[in-house]
This record gives C-alpha cells, sequence and structure tokens, in this order.
C-alpha cells in the first residue's frame, strides 16, 4: 500500500476524517479504561457488559427509533443495571462471579435481539450490532468527545485509589469499606459509558475490542502501568486508522475491519513481545557460573 492510499481518503472524503476523529477520540478513552481492566482481571465482565448495553439500546430504538441521547441513555442504564444484578447475585448465592456474568450476558444478548427483530427492521440490527462509524455525525463525536473526556478526567482523579484497588484491593477495604466500593462502582460506571460510546462507533458486538485489544499488547511489551497507557493508546489509534484505510482501500466493513486492525498487533505480540511465548521461552542467561 503506497503513500498516496494511505493519504488519499483522509484527505478527500469528509466521512473518513469524521470516522478516524471519532475512532481516535473513542482510543484515547476507552484503552486507559481497559489496561485497568485488564490489571483488575475483568475483562470477560466488560464483554458481558458490552452485551448488557444491548437491551437498553433496543429497548431505546423500539420507542424512539434512532435517537442518540435515547439510545445513548438506554444503552447507560441497562449496563448498570445488570453490573448490579451481576454483583448481587455473586454476592447473595451460591454462584460465582463468572457464572453471574455469564447468564446475564445471555440473558442481555437475547433480550436485546428480540427487542430489535421485533421492531422489524433487520438492516438496523445489524447496524446496532457491528456500528455504522463512516456514517458517524457531528453529535455523535461530539457524545464520543464528552465521554472521552470525563473519562480522562475521572482518571487522573481517582489515580491513586484505581492503582491501590489493582493491586492491594484487600488493603483498600480495610482501610476504607467507602473508597472501595467508590472506586468499584466508579469505575464500573466508567466501564458501561465507554461501552456506550463505542456501541455509537462499532456496534455493540465490537465495542469490547477497543477496551481490551491494545491494553493487552501492550502489556505484552512493557511492565509499567504509565508505559502500558501511553502504548495503549498509540496502538488503538494506530489501529483505528489502518482499519479505516483497509476498509475504504478493500470495500470492508469499518468495525470488523477496526477490530482486526487492533487484533494483528496483539497476535503477533504474542509470539514476538518480551512478554510473548517464544521470548519467555528462551533459557535464561547464567548471570554466576561455578
Amino acid at each position: 500500500m503506497t503513500l498516496p492510499e494511505l493519504i488519499t481518503p483522509f484527505a478527500d472524503y469528509d466521512f473518513m476524517r469524521r470516522a478516524l476523529a471519532g475512532a481516535s477520540m473513542l482510543t484515547l478513552g476507552a484503552t486507559p479504561v481497559g489496561v485497568f481492566l485488564m490489571l483488575r482481571r475483568m475483562s470477560l465482565m466488560a464483554d458481558a457488559m458490552s452485551h448488557a448495553v444491548l437491551p437498553g439500546v433496543a429497548a431505546a430504538y423500539f420507542f424512539s427509533g434512532l435517537s442518540l441521547g435515547a439510545m445513548t441513555l438506554g444503552g447507560l442504564t441497562a449496563g448498570v443495571l445488570v453490573a448490579i444484578a451481576t454483583g448481587w447475585a455473586a454476592r447473595h448465592s451460591v454462584l460465582f462471579e463468572d457464572t453471574a456474568m455469564g447468564t446475564f450476558q445471555i440473558l442481555s444478548l437475547t433480550a436485546g435481539i428480540l427487542l430489535m427483530t421485533a421492531h422489524g427492521r433487520p438492516v438496523d440490527v445489524l447496524q446496532l450490532l457491528f456500528g455504522s462509524i463512516l456514517a458517524i455525525d457531528r453529535d455523535t463525536l461530539t457524545l464520543i468527545a464528552l465521554v472521552a473526556s470525563a473519562t480522562l478526567v475521572l482518571l487522573a482523579l481517582g489515580w491513586r485509589i484505581l492503582v491501590l484497588e489493582c493491586f492491594d484491593a484487600p488493603f483498600l477495604r480495610r482501610y476504607s469499606p467507602r473508597l472501595s466500593a467508590l472506586a468499584h462502582y466508579g469505575f464500573l460506571v466508567l466501564v458501561v459509558l465507554n461501552l456506550v460510546a463505542a456501541f455509537h462507533a462499532i456496534g455493540t458486538l465490537l465495542a469490547i475490542s477497543v477496551l481490551i485489544l491494545p491494553a493487552a499488547t501492550a502489556r505484552l511489551w512493557v511492565n509499567g502501568l504509565g508505559k502500558a497507557l501511553v502504548l495503549a493508546a498509540g496502538c488503538g489509534i494506530l489501529g483505528s486508522y489502518l482499519g479505516l484505510v483497509a476498509s475504504f482501500r478493500w470495500d470492508l466493513p469499518a468495525g470488523p475491519a477496526i477490530a482486526l486492525a487492533l487484533a494483528l498487533p496483539y497476535l503477533c505480540s504474542l509470539f514476538l513481545a518480551p512478554h510473548g511465548f517464544l521470548r519467555r521461552r528462551r533459557p535464561r542467561k547464567q548471570h554466576l557460573e561455578n
């Protein structure tokens, strides 16, 4: 692929520039959340919550059509309710948290698809599931920018507490149960916010890719939290750019193309990164000899 082919789509077409702006802003807000999700070992919970957004979005679509405000509010409400219900089921029954997440994930996905198909517009089902980032408008760009800005500000304000909960959650619960609960549930709200923003760009089924794939790629290359945040954001923006270029060049669906462009560096890093499969299998050098 030549240099003009990498630049021309964004120089000549407004919809490509809007798509790139939306994907970049989404990445700036979602990748830090993804790094903390990975550190807290909550990646599967985020996947379940991405499906939990679907019934709220579908219900809003059923009553209000493609209303940005209604679908955002519906998705946020459904995601928060499912997160609370998952925690309640895990705390007040014999079920473990992974089982509770799996059951609510299935229920949410089933309810969402039934609500959408009941509307009688199967084409819109694909749009909701896989997104339409090439058709993104200014209102959606504004929403994504607000979510990304709020995420970065809140992460900066709660940095110390979030880091402490990631690495020593029992100590934080003993020291201050209120701070521990605030950090836990506040972080879940941030996850839902970014999943809703990602839904507007690449759909509910692919929203999790922006949070998890760049974070996992960064973790295979670096150890420090700050370095991981910067590298994850860079991987996310570059992957979004290359995914949009591939979508334009070969007439591919933009959402899946972005997800694939984010997945390829991760797959390569599994083998080539310092913490990947091949590098970790090498015998360590002995510092001392007999």
